[in-house]
């Protein structure tokens, strides 16, 4: 396009170093002035900059492999340091830098944020550049999820519907409830780099169909088997790997209480000790599939010494009915049993939300609810270590959330673009226009470079790394996921309000993104800026 200038990549690995230096600045400042908790604006600004530093570092190794690429990476790295400079602005001394941080960049900057150019990378979405394998496995799942979960999707979401029977077992037949559980116990995972981008890939194109009901479905048991896999004994991983593998139990995640949101280490829900097993009492909340889930990982205190805070937790797999989506009661009869314990009860109620619909979450009180020892994580080994097996799940979780948002991106994007283009205002298609030329052309670009780094964090955590840049890609890509959404629903115009078409779905759908797996401002402060911060300080 005329005026439009080249990529120029080296340009754009300049800006970008200097874009890491005031990072880095900015860590060491922080770490002088006592943490991230003594300085939390200045250090959640400063893990947001970073992670977009970070997807800008993988947006230059894509830029390499082509000219639209190239084209891709610049837009994005100039993007990510006017990000950069926005949230300096007023506060350059709190970041250890000078207003004039950006001068030798400001030129690269200002080419590739150029409106001419930006409208000219309109309908530029880039190669994923994925192998013969996984293109395959990424059409096996786009063409599930267009046949099977998106004619579904909008009764489910306006209804508030349960998830239907057959997308669940169609996923199992699929095997995609196994692709993170060893072959050796009925899962698909061979423990190279094919299982973690094989379920990036998938989870994106099912979250495609759906968030709520097609790639949330594989979060949980990826969960619970990462955790198996972590500190379950043989005789458990032999018990329960295979039969969530095959879709035979399905399971929710039972850690988050009332009080306490992201604080794990601070839960008070006991589990005590009694002939056989333990006695569950407490209240969980957002158990997300708990009604249709046939068994919970829940996360209990087994040491009633609060001092201990995280060291006192233990987990356990909790068997349990299959329940209505409406809520549920379950009692135990404990003398039926051969106990003398008091009976049991268990009992869900629904919380109605805005978006996110099918699974449905649920706050969840136990009252003397019997859980066997057999099901005790680790057995007497796994008491006091819950809380590092269950992050061996969430670690992996962030990944596996970051594909979520991928999916629900590339649906809202897909849906503007064909809306744009259709759409006559004032004699021309709204696609015509050069504001949403820039805008379709962004979020085109913020979602194969987010795409792209998520294949560079799987390919890490393949390696056993990267569980910095996993929280790193889920701060920044959920947060993207409701730039572009809305993005996208604005570019409908008033129908984008209208629940007729999908867009108003993704929008409040996305909105859960950076609240799920980990509070954005949490993972900001305790994980990203944590981590910054002790890096810096050596």
């Amino acid at each position: 396009m005329p005026g439009s200038p080249t990529p120029n990549l080296e340009a754009a690995t300049a800006a970008l170093a200097l874009a890491s230096s005031v990072v880095g600045d900015a860590a060491r400042r922080v770490a002088a002035g006592g943490g991230p908790d003594a300085d939390q604006v200045v250090a959640y600004d400063l893990a947001h900059a970073a992670a977009g530093v970070r997807a800008a570092e993988a947006a230059l190794t894509y830029g390499a492999t082509g000219a639209d690429e190239a084209r891709i990476a610049c837009a994005f790295v100039a993007d990510a340091l006017a990000d950069l400079a926005a949230r300096l602005v007023g506060r350059e001394e709190a970041f250890g830098t000078t207003p004039d941080w950006m001068g030798p960049a400001r030129p690269f900057v200002a080419a590739h944020r150029d409106p001419v150019f930006l409208a000219g990378l309109a309908g530029t979405e880039g190669d994923r550049r994925l192998d013969a394998d996984f293109a395959l496995v990424r059409d096996t799942f786009h063409r599930f999820a267009e046949e099977q979960i998106r004619p579904r999707a909008e009764h489910i979401h306006r209804a508030n519907d349960d998830i239907p029977e057959e997308i669940i077992t169609g996923l199992a037949d699929m095997g995609a409830l196994g692709l993170s559980i060893p072959e050796e116990y009925g899962g698909f995972a061979s423990g190279g780099d094919s299982d973690y981008l094989g379920m990036v890939v998938a989870t994106e194109e099912l979250s495609w169909g759906s968030l709520g009901a097609g790639g949330s479905l594989i979060t949980r048991p990826e969960i619970l088997s990462r955790a198996l896999v972590a500190g379950g004994t043989e005789e458990q991983k032999q018990l329960w790997l295979p039969r969530l593998a095959s879709g035979e139990v399905m399971n929710a995640v039972a850690v988050t209480e009332p009080d306490f949101g992201s604080d794990v280490a601070a839960i008070v829900t006991a589990a005590a000790r009694t002939d056989g097993g333990w006695l569950v009492n407490g209240v969980k909340t957002w158990c997300t599939f708990a009604a249709r889930a046939d068994v919970l990982m829940l996360l209990a205190r087994t040491d009633p010494d609060r001092a201990k805070a995280h060291r006192g937790l233990s987990l356990f797999v909790v068997e349990k009915p299959r329940g209505e989506g409406s809520g549920f009661v379950f009692e135990q009869d404990a003398a039926a049993d051969g106990r003398r314990d008091p009976g049991g009860r268990m009992e869900g109620r629904p919380i109605d939300t805005l978006g996110y619909r099918g699974m449905h979450s649920y706050e969840i009180a136990f009252d003397n609810w019997f859980v066997p020892d057999a099901n005790l994580v680790g057995g007497e080994e796994g008491v006091g270590r819950g809380f590092y097996f269950q992050m061996a799940g969430f670690e992996n979780g962030r990944l596996q959330t970051a594909a979520r948002a991928l999916g629900v991106m590339q649906a809202a994007y897909e849906a503007a673009t064909d809306y744009a283009a259709n759409r006559v205002v004032f004699g021309r298609p709204v696609g015509d226009y050069q504001l949403t030329r820039a805008k379709l052309a962004r979020m085109a670009v913020l979602i194969q470079v987010a795409r792209q780094f998520s294949y560079e964090v799987a390919r890490l955590m393949a390696k056993g790394e990267g569980t910095l840049e996993a929280s790193m890609l889920k701060a920044y890509v959920c947060r993207a996921a409701e730039w572009v959404t809305r993005e996208a629903m604005q570019i409908h115009g008033g129908m984008g309000y209208a629940e007729e078409f999908p867009v108003s779905r993704y929008f409040v759908d996305a909105r859960v993104l950076s609240i799920f797996e980990g509070a954005d401002e949490t993972l900001a402060l305790k994980v990203v800026a944590r981590r910054l911060v002790e890096q810096a300080a050596g």
